[in-house]
């Protein structure tokens, strides 16, 4: 699996809080700090515009 996909994957489940002790440590071990904060910014940008966007459908 390519680093971009674990990074992505690893994202995804820190973000709702499912995160394995052994992805967890491996990322740690592996992982690149400034790619796990660029991903979790896009990440959170994308959440914060997805939840903008369905209100503004709601109240349209």
């Amino acid at each position: 699996m390519s680093k971009a996909i674990k990074i992505v994957q690893s994202t995804l489940a820190a973000a709702i809080g499912v995160q394995s002790k052994k992805n967890r440590e491996r990322d740690f071990e592996e992982g690149n700090a400034g790619a796990f904060i660029a991903a979790g910014i896009i990440f959170t940008a994308l959440f914060i515009a997805t939840v903008l966007a369905v209100v503004q459908w709601v109240l349209a």
